[in-house]
Parts: C-alpha cells; sequence; structure tokens
C-alpha cells in the first residue's frame, strides 16, 4: 500500500498563499471591513456621516413640525389670517418630504447610497424647509402690532436655527442651505424698516448663523472622531479574529497531537516491554553464566552492560508510558484505605541504600497517629520514590535530606522532601515542571535523568484531586511537597461496643 502524504501544510496554521485555507477569518475581515463604509477617495466617512444625519432627522422629526404647528396655531389666535395656515402646510411637507428621504436612507445599507447624490437630494430638501420659513419671515398681520410680530419672528427663528443646527451636524452645509434665505430676508426687512428693535433683531440673527454653524462644524468634527474611533475599533476586531482563529486551529491542532502520542504510546506497551524482557533475561542469564561458563570474561562484562542498558530503557519506558496514561486519561487507580506514614518509611528503607553510597543522611520527621488516606497506593509509592530519587540524586556527598509527614493547614496530608543540594534558578522551575525539562545546574551537577519524575508526580496528584509545590533557591537546596486534600482523608469511626456494655445498655 503506498505512502499517503497530507496535501495541507501542517506547519502553517493560516497559509497566507491559500485564502480558501481559513475562509472563517477572511468571512469575517471582509464583514468588518464592510462595516467601516470607507472607500478610497472618501476620508470623511461620507456614507457614515449620512446615515447619521438620516438618523439624528428621524428621530427629531417632530421637534420642528410640532414648532411649526404651535406658530400657526398661535398666529391664528393673533388673527394672522388664512395665510398662515398655508404657511404651515407647506412647511411641514417640506419637513415630511426630508423625514421619508432619511428613513429610506436610514433602511438601506451603508454602503449602497451614492454620497453625492444623497447629500445633494439632502441639502435640497433642507433649501425647500428653508424657503417655508423664508415665508414665515415675510407674512404680515395687519391687526397686529408691528414690533411683537418682528421680536416673535426673531425668537421663532434662533430656536428653529439651534434645533437645526444639533439635528443637521452630521450633514455640512445644512444650516446655511435652511436659514441664509429666511436670515438674509429678515435683515433686509429690518434695514428697510429701519427701526431700532427690528435692526438689532436682524443683527442678532445675522450673528446668531455663524456661530450656530461654528457649534455644528464641531459637532461634525466629533462625529468624524467617534467614527474615525469606531474604524479602529472594528480593524482591532477584525484582528483578533484572526488571531484567535489562529491560535483556536493551533490549539487544536497540538491537542490532537499530543492526543494521538498518548494513545499511540498508552497503546505500546506490549510491544515495547515484550523484546525488553527477553533482552534482559537473556543478558542476566549470560551475566550470571547459568548454562555454563564463559571462557571470554569480556564477553561476561558485555552481557552485563546490555542488561543494565536493558533496565535503564525499561525504566525509562515505564515512565513514558505511565506520563502517557496519565495524559490520556487511561491511568487507572486502584483506590483504598492506606497509612500514608507506612508507605513513605517503606520507600525511605527502600532508597537507603542509595543514600548511603553517596554519604547523605536521610531524616524522617513524621507525624504519628495520622489517619487513613483514600488513594492508590502504587501511585503514592511512585511519586514518593521519585521525590526521593530526585533528592539523592541532586544531593552532594555528605549531604542531608529530610522527609516529612504530617496534617497541611486545611485537614489533608501531605510528603515533604527537603534536600540541601544546589537548587533551582527561578526561572527555571517552569522547565523542571514540564516533561522531559532539566535544569542547567541539575545537567552539569548531577547523574542524567529523564525529566520525567516531576510530571508524572504532578499528574497522579492531580488525579487524586491534590497539589504539588516546589520551592527552591539556588545553593540553598530544593523542597518538594505533595499534598492530598482533605476529601482523601478517612474519618475513624468509633470502636464497636462490646458485648458486656451492649448488655447493660439494655438492662
Amino acid at each position: 500500500m503506498p505512502l499517503q502524504r497530507s496535501n495541507t501544510a501542517d506547519k502553517f496554521i493560516v497559509d497566507r498563499r491559500k485564502p480558501h485555507r481559513n475562509s472563517d477569518v477572511a468571512r469575517a475581515v471582509r464583514k468588518t471591513r464592510d462595516r467601516l463604509s470607507q472607500q478610497a477617495g472618501n476620508p470623511d466617512f461620507d456614507r457614515e456621516l449620512l446615515k447619521l444625519h438620516a438618523r439624528a432627522m428621524t428621530s427629531g422629526a417632530i421637534a420642528v413640525p410640532l414648532l411649526v404647528l404651535v406658530i400657526a396655531a398661535g398666529g391664528r389666535l393673533a388673527g394672522v389670517g388664512n395665510e398662515i395656515g398655508l404657511w404651515a402646510l407647506f412647511t411641514l411637507t417640506c419637513y415630511t418630504i426630508v423625514a421619508f428621504m432619511a428613513r429610506r436612507i436610514e433602511r438601506t445599507e451603508a454602503s449602497e447610497p451614492n454620497p453625492l447624490q444623497t447629500r445633494r437630494e439632502f441639502l435640497i430638501g433642507h433649501f425647500l424647509c428653508g424657503l417655508g420659513w423664508a415665508w414665515f419671515v415675510w407674512l404680515g398681520c395687519n391687526v397686529c402690532e408691528v414690533d411683537p410680530l418682528h421680536i416673535v419672528k426673531a425668537v421663532v427663528l434662533l430656536f428653529a436655527m439651534a434645533a437645526t443646527a444639533v439635528m443637521t451636524s452630521s450633514l455640512r452645509g445644512a444650516l446655511l442651505a435652511t436659514f441664509a434665505v429666511p436670515v438674509a430676508l429678515y435683515a433686509y426687512g429690518g434695514v428697510k424698516l429701519w427701526m431700532p428693535i427690528e435692526v438689532i433683531m436682524a443683527g442678532l440673527l445675522v450673528v446668531s448663523l455663524p456661530f450656530f454653524a461654528y457649534v455644528a462644524r464641531h459637532l461634525n468634527r466629533s462625529s468624524l472622531m467617534m467614527l474615525s474611533f469606531r474604524s479602529e475599533k472594528d480593524a482591532l476586531v477584525a484582528e483578533l479574529e484572526t488571531a484567535k482563529s489562529m491560535s483556536d486551529e493551533a490549539r487544536r491542532r497540538a491537542e490532537d497531537a499530543n492526543l494521538a502520542k498518548s494513545r499511540f504510546l498508552a497503546s505500546m506497551s506490549h510491544e515495547l516491554r515484550t523484546p525488553l524482557n527477553a533482552i534482559l533475561g537473556f543478558s542476566e542469564v549470560m551475566s550470571n553464566e547459568v548454562l555454563g561458563p564463559m571462557s571470554n570474561p569480556t564477553y561476561r562484562d558485555y552481557a552485563h552492560d546490555v542488561h543494565e542498558s536493558g533496565q535503564h530503557l525499561l525504566d525509562l519506558i515505564n515512565e513514558i508510558l505511565d506520563l502517557s496514561r496519565i495524559e490520556a486519561g487511561r491511568y487507572q487507580l486502584n483506590e483504598e484505605p492506606l497509612m500514608l506514614l507506612g508507605i513513605v518509611e517503606d520507600c525511605c528503607h527502600m532508597m537507603e541504600l542509595r543514600a548511603r553510597n553517596k554519604d547523605i543522611r536521610v531524616i524522617q520527621d513524621f507525624e504519628h497517629e495520622l489517619p487513613r488516606l483514600f488513594a492508590d497506593e502504587r501511585a503514592v509509592r511512585q511519586i514518593t520514590l521519585n521525590l526521593l530519587s530526585n533528592a539523592i540524586k541532586f544531593t552532594a556527598t555528605g549531604g542531608e535530606i529530610r522527609v516529612r509527614v504530617g496534617w497541611t493547614a486545611g485537614g489533608g496530608q501531605y510528603i515533604s522532601i527537603k534536600d540541601n543540594g544546589p537548587g533551582i534558578p527561578e526561572d527555571e522551575i517552569p522547565i523542571v515542571l514540564s516533561a522531559f525539562g532539566q535544569g542547567s545546574i541539575a545537567i552539569k551537577s548531577a547523574e542524567q535523568g529523564t525529566g520525567l519524575g516531576l510530571p508524572i508526580v504532578q499528574g497522579l496528584l492531580a488525579m487524586h484531586g491534590g497539589e504539588f509545590e516546589l520551592h527552591s533557591k539556588l545553593r540553598e537546596g530544593t523542597e518538594a511537597i505533595a499534598i492530598f486534600p482533605l476529601s482523601r482523608v478517612m474519618e475513624e469511626l468509633p470502636a464497636l461496643p462490646t458485648a458486656t456494655v451492649a448488655a447493660a445498655r439494655r438492662r
């Protein structure tokens, strides 16, 4: 069967040369870019400003028409005549046209309308509304006195200009298109009559128009700044979506690769251990000369070296398989009540010979009368042996190791193994706790290891719901603490009453 090769570039999370590799990200970026509604040659966000203007005209569509109706009702009460009704109808029609235009623009997508044409239509509509206000300025009243009427007209124009300046700030030129003609007509009438009150009000209107235009321009700049900030925010959102998709893809691939590796190693236990058992068995038979003496002593030494190398390889494979089973979730705990103190004492006796060979003193500091712990005895022994082995390995000749077992502050139980070895630099502790990780000082000053002991300890403690802590200072030593939670500690039951006590209680 020919070897099947993958056509995907696995080392690239997102292949820039192939846009189809990450269509979701490309679609998200395009959607975000469309929301900006900003094309080349259109740096002032014309479409977005038109949308803002349409939204403002729609939300404030009742304000100016209500003012027109109030003026028309007041004019009728003052005796202006039927002409003010015609003016109100014309003005309301113009504002209704502008409102319908705004509603149409608001309901369309930002990229659909033509900015120049839409702006021209809006300015024409506002100009028609301005003609309505010019008609209002030209209205006369034979029954009313002259002075109050001109003052009322000026005040109404000021109110209308203020409201228009706020609502049309997103559309440049809308205020001037609406009130340039009414203010000019009012100024012409005031100069023609040449009465002090009319001249003062005309001057006030002439000064107010550029002032309100200045205010509208500043509001327009604020809108532009807001749109610019929103554009930058959308660009950042697009970049974050791209980065998130890339990180999710990378994490998914890493998890799949790690799971495949763990499953492979966990299923290779029989295939790896079977030939190693044969190598260990036959090399041991040859080195011990069970089937007869070997004439050449060098062959016997070779057989002994093969046996030691095979034993080292078997230990390494066992550690790798244990770690792989833990990561794959296939490590089965055989939980039972056990005495933590007794297990730690047995492990200390087992490692005593290695400690004596290096002239290392092992001090046992145990708290007695500890209740039983509900845990896996093999896992607890492996935790203790790994920590003791590391302590003996990294402690210099003539050193000291202190082993403690006792209560934690939260009611659990702990195993603490502290040595006075070279210690671990603070920045290398995460490396030491990772799989196959070894500190620089440990590599130079101690015998070589696999770097799997502490990760296995962490995994076994995590399966028991416990915690692992590693405290170390350079040239002062290292302390490793394995903590079992309170939920693992078994409460002692009261003793059963004897037959005599039970009979006495019945009597």
